[in-house]
């Protein structure tokens, strides 16, 4: 028990000092959390208490097919052994490029139809949606910062690393990865419109098929088993059905929480890609392929919205 309490004394202090050394960064970090926890205040109890069941059927189905999509990415570590880190890269960028995609046609472009229709005015609609992908990139850059975690090439990253095991910061990492996935799910489903909700969770679930395959491969060089490692990256995708729900509650009842939320997601998901997936892909010398794959997975998801949109 005292030594726990130590620990969480330790950590509380690296966190204050942290936040003293960057206070911007804990401020956004602050703010942003607080504009999430106003919309869930305000649009939630609406959302929730008028009866949306469909949309939160949605969203679950939704989050449970991103969460089933990388539990088979895992499971496919096991037939496929050992591929080469060219493969991986090429993979993990092919997924950048369906997020980016995403984000454009299935969050963005959305987001500025809602608002348009809401204000009635072009550049009132663009500032809304400007300003939730601002709170997004603040809330994943407060919790990039302050969260422990690590990269398999960049190393460890956030307060009291050190204090932790490889496995632990590496699954982190995963969790802070997939929380903009989920909640850009949710918020697609959040104005009953399947045209913006299906091609964005068919998008996310099969980009999600590398990104677990890479993300178990990854945590075999941690030293887990390779049962363990697909467990971990499987379980990791639970964060989108959980993410989905908070997505969905933070953008419905508020007419203004749909586009403002839109943008959000779309921030958090296009800071992922630029400030994650890309370097990683980028660190092993195979920037070619990977650049190839982020283009083949943006024209794949390109044509998924316009097929299904």
């Amino acid at each position: 028990m005292a030594s726990t309490q130590s620990a969480a004394a330790t950590l509380r202090s690296a966190w204050i000092a942290h936040a003293q050394a960057k206070p911007a960064i804990a401020l956004g970090l602050f703010g942003a959390v607080l504009v999430v926890m106003l919309l869930l205040g305000a649009s939630g109890y609406s959302a929730f208490r008028n009866g949306d069941e469909s949309n939160i059927r949605y969203a679950l189905l939704g989050g449970t097919a991103g969460f089933a999509a990388t539990a088979l990415g895992a499971l496919m570590a096991i037939a496929l052994g050992n591929i080469s880190t060219r493969t991986q890269d090429s993979m993990l960028g092919f997924a950048a490029g369906m997020m980016l995609a995403a984000s454009s046609f299935s969050l963005i472009l959305p987001g500025l139809a809602a608002a348009r229709d809401l204000f009635g005015s072009g550049p009132a609609a663009a500032l809304t949606v400007v300003a939730g992908l601002g709170f997004g990139v603040l809330l994943m850059l407060g919790l990039d910062y302050f969260t422990p975690h690590e990269h398999e090439s960049a190393g460890a990253f956030g307060p009291d690393h050190q204090r932790m095991s490889r496995v632990w910061l590496f699954v982190f990492a995963i969790i802070l990865h997939n929380i903009p996935e989920g909640m850009a799910i949710g918020v697609s489903f959040a104005d009953g419109d399947m045209n913006v909700g299906l091609p964005l969770t068919m998008a996310i679930a099969i980009q999600d098929i590398p990104e677990g395959l890479a993300v178990a491969l990854a945590l075999r060089t941690t030293g887990l088993s390779a049962w363990r490692s697909i467990l971990v990256a499987a379980a990791s995708g639970l964060m989108e059905p959980l993410g989905a729900l908070v997505g969905l509650g933070i953008s419905s009842g508020l007419a203004v929480a749909y586009p403002v939320s839109l943008g959000l997601a779309a921030g958090a998901m296009i800071f992922v890609v630029s400030h994650e997936v890309i370097p990683e892909t980028h660190r092993n010398g195979h920037q070619t392929p990977a650049t190839v794959g982020l283009m083949g997975g943006f024209a794949v998801m390109m044509f998924l919205d316009t097929a299904l949109g």
